[in-house]
């Protein structure tokens, strides 16, 4: 699975052209981590009609919402979602965030899935340190996949006991909404600024700053949406990106990750 993959919220809302263009660029440049869900409309079709010729290099996930998670609608909805997506398996597929049917419940369902060939793996959204203690009492260990996880410079609660939790136990942390939610700091904000200076430095972006810095343990991974090919472009090229222990530092003071707040943020 590649460190940067290609998030998919939103993309069918765009130019649909241009969407299917970026992600075969993305897929092209090494991206091939695709990261979907029942809830992102008709996301599932966009990726159907980019890789359609691409399925065995891909690393494909969607995921099943929690009004659809009892143990035949979490079934039934990836039977749906492997449908729209035209292929016969997932690489992983995840409980968006939780709901109100059992974890076991779910679980369960996940493992029918998995035995039947049609999901390699299966994961969770927006579960916090708490919350996974109790999926793991229920799955056992080793079970868990990966925790997808809000995550930006911004945004740095998952480093007080989610990251944590995750690498005792072997779980990938995916990085969603990598950038923020149309709030990346412009280089004339003065925590911009310390962006772009190491940016310029490398001659690279601030995006692809931003996303070395999240990536920097290698328990984690960041799945940035792209609108366009160039864009697409930039996001891969930052996998090859390593900062200093400086850089680090001092993108670490001028985003500080804060308290650990009562409750895991997510969009």
């Amino acid at each position: 699975m590649s460190v940067i993959g290609q998030g998919t919220w939103y993309l069918d809302r765009g130019d649909r052209k241009a969407a299917i263009a970026a992600l075969r660029c993305g897929v092209e440049a090494g991206m091939t981590h695709i990261d979907t869900a029942e809830m992102y409309g008709d996301a599932e079709l966009v990726i159907a009609d980019a890789v359609a010729n691409e399925r065995d290099k891909l690393f494909l996930v969607s995921k099943v919402l929690p009004s659809n998670a009892s143990r035949k609608g979490t079934i039934t909805a990836c039977e749906r979602s492997l449908k729209r997506l035209k292929t016969d398996r997932l690489d992983c597929y995840l409980l968006h965030w939780r709901g109100t049917y059992p974890l076991a419940d779910t679980v369960a369902a996940f493992e029918e899935l998995k035995a039947a060939g049609k999901i390699r793996s299966w994961g969770v959204s927006n579960f916090d340190a708490d919350d996974l203690d109790e999926l793991r009492e229920v799955a056992g260990d080793g079970k868990i996949a990966c925790n997808q996880v809000l995550y930006h410079l911004q945004e740095r609660a998952i480093e007080h006991a989610v990251i944590p939790w995750c690498e005792q136990h072997g779980v990938t942390v995916v990085a969603y909404s990598p950038f923020g939610h149309n709030d990346f700091p412009p280089a004339s904000s003065k925590r911009g600024a310390v962006l772009q200076s190491i940016a310029d430095a490398h001659k690279v972006s601030a995006r692809q700053v931003a996303l070395a810095f999240l990536t920097r343990a290698p328990s984690v991974v960041a799945i940035p949406k792209a609108s366009s090919a160039a864009h697409a472009a930039d996001n891969a090229a930052a996998g090859d990106l390593k900062l200093s222990a400086g850089e680090i530092a001092a993108l670490d003071e001028a985003f500080p990750r804060g308290p650990k707040p009562r409750g895991l943020p997510m969009l």
